[in-house]
């Protein structure tokens, strides 16, 4: 699953990486964030059918379409062998996918003193680009998912799934709102290489979402 991340990077440095335009509609001061978790809003690049070009628009993590019930659920992750068939995100997987900067995630290994968070990246600690989806709530905010599939590679050291990390050269697929066929977009889309991801253990301070520093993502020694 994908329940805590982590996102430093400037959005403006995050943007120059991408092959094509985004614009910051994003307002307020810009902070690190060291310890993001479901029920805020955090920083998306969408595209919308509308605009001529991507932009970064605060989404509130927690996915709860406006056409469902109030006793619907509203959840923060979508599993990718569900996501492009299932009633609940079959529409947003068509429409209204997102990408979801991240530097890394966390996620809990048990162990027998306890469960100990791991922080996961890249080895090169390249920015990762998480795979979305969104939709319209009935406030009339975008809510966000998530998607998540088995892990792969060194994640699956600490937890049988993992966020769906997009490899660079499918970013302009994955976002492009004129391409609907599910069937095409599953095709297109790959994900980061296995052999470059890696973990380690850090401080328990990260299991409070109240904790938010840089000294959450370094290295401890477990024992």
């Amino acid at each position: 699953m994908c329940g805590r991340y982590v996102f430093f990077t400037q959005r403006q440095k995050a943007a120059r990486q991408l092959p094509f335009g985004v614009r910051d509609q994003i307002d307020g001061a810009e902070r690190p964030r060291y310890n993001v978790a479901p029920g805020t809003h955090v920083p998306v690049i969408l595209h919308r059918e509308d605009a001529d070009e991507a932009s970064f628009e605060n989404v509130w993590w927690g996915y709860h379409p406006h056409w469902a019930g109030e006793d619907a659920p509203t959840p923060i992750n979508a599993r990718a062998e569900k996501v492009a068939t299932s009633k609940y995100y079959s529409g947003a997987f068509s429409h209204h996918r997102c990408l979801v900067p991240a530097d890394g995630w966390y996620e809990w290994l048990n162990t027998d003193e306890g469960k100990q968070p791991h922080f996961i990246c890249r080895k090169d600690r390249a920015l990762i680009w998480l795979a979305g989806i969104w939709s319209t709530r009935q406030d009339g905010e975008a809510g966000l998912a998530i998607i998540t599939h088995d892990a792969r590679g060194a994640a699956r050291d600490v937890h049988d799934r993992m966020p769906l990390a997009l490899n660079d050269d499918c970013l302009e697929d994955w976002l492009d709102p004129h391409m609907t066929d599910r069937e095409t977009i599953r095709q297109l889309i790959k994900p980061v290489p296995a052999k470059l991801i890696t973990h380690w253990a850090v401080s328990k301070d990260a299991n409070r979402v109240g904790n938010d520093h840089a000294e959450l993502v370094e290295p401890i020694n477990p024992a």
